[in-house]
């Protein structure tokens, strides 16, 4: 079975209006017949916090919601939450704090059904914290800033859900631009995957005549901002403390929603073009009027339009004209 797609979403998702990135998740899950694990490991709220995504999830048509919520690396080895993430069709990480997060479920029963749930073809997705621990890296804590210094983040193992790979959220709001392009830096076999705000990056795995290709799709109001750092020229290995670092050749793409991403060729997907309507009936009539043009090009100058006119006036004439001698006279004339 192919694996399931990964929704890594960049916090502070819409829960009052449209809730396109929720309303895309259900359905991902199976809608009425979704039964997804929440995990608000992360979270420092209480059982409120499954409770809303609890009402959230339902009233998009989920069938069934339960929780999975390990506090502690013992906690994280129960057979029965193990078995609630076996029998879901989607599991959904909140955000909150995400190194208690990796530090809890990494390397445990919980996160083995986790990946193990994905491998099979369910839907993986997290907000947040849960968005970070889904790649091979993530951020473990770190400020904010748009330059790059030495010591200004730290690392730490995630799920390894999306493989070679950092990822970063509240990036735009929050002005994670240089801890970024610090991890990059300092380990540029590392895509940099930063999501915005109410954004999700959509990661999907699809056939290809060469095996097959891990493909990022962008939905969401803000931009998923990629760092390809793979002809980087940095000093990382010897800026001292705090230092800014040289960054120099690393390749930047901002998408917004209906962009999309290689990540195995780390390439810009073509966007597909659509023609609206009215411009569809424009390009048809404009197809007409070349048609005619063609057509008149062919009749020397006169358009076939004309001829048949023509042609319909001068039965027309012949009809009425009356018998007899003169009527003979003129046609021998003619």
């Amino acid at each position: 079975m192919s694996r399931g797609p990964l929704m890594i979403i960049g916090g502070a998702e819409d829960k009052l209006r449209g809730r396109a990135i929720l309303k895309a998740f259900v359905a991902a899950a199976g809608g009425a017949d979704a039964r997804i694990a929440v995990i608000p490991t992360a979270s420092s709220l209480g059982p409120e916090i499954v409770e809303v995504y609890d009402a959230l999830f339902r009233r998009e048509g989920a069938g069934d919601v339960v929780a999975v919520r390990p506090e502690s690396r013992e906690e994280a080895g129960d057979p029965e939450l193990v078995r609630r993430l076996d029998e879901a069709t989607g599991v959904f990480m909140t955000g909150g704090n995400q190194l208690k997060l990796s530090a809890t479920v990494c390397g445990t029963p919980v996160g083995d059904a986790i990946v193990a749930a994905h491998h099979r073809g369910a839907v993986v997705a997290g907000t947040s914290a849960g968005a970070s621990i889904q790649s091979s890296h993530m951020v473990a804590f770190g400020g904010p800033g748009s330059t790059p210094k030495q010591r200004m983040t730290q690392v730490a193992a995630g799920l390894g859900l999306l493989d070679a790979s950092v990822i970063d959220q509240h990036f735009d709001q929050r002005n994670r631009y240089g801890r970024l392009l610090m991890i990059t830096a300092q380990s540029p076999q590392l895509l940099g995957i930063g999501v915005d705000e109410d954004t999700a990056a959509i990661v999907e795995t699809l056939p290809t005549e060469g095996g097959e290709d891990q493909v990022l799709r962008v939905l969401g109001k803000g931009a998923v901002t990629i760092f390809d750092p793979s002809r980087i020229v940095t000093n990382a290995y010897e800026a001292k403390r705090s230092a800014t670092i040289l960054a120099s050749g690393v390749v930047l793409h901002v998408l917004p929603q209906g962009s999309a991403f290689d990540l195995t060729t780390r390439t810009l997907v073509p966007r597909e073009t659509r023609v609206s309507a009215e411009d569809a009936a424009e390009l048809a009539e404009a197809g007409n009027d070349l048609r005619r043009m063609a057509r008149d090009i062919a009749a020397d100058d006169v358009s076939p339009t004309t001829l048949r006119r023509r042609k319909a006036r001068a039965a027309r004439r012949t009809e009425t004209r009356p018998a007899g001698p003169d009527a003979e006279q003129r046609s021998e004339q003619a």
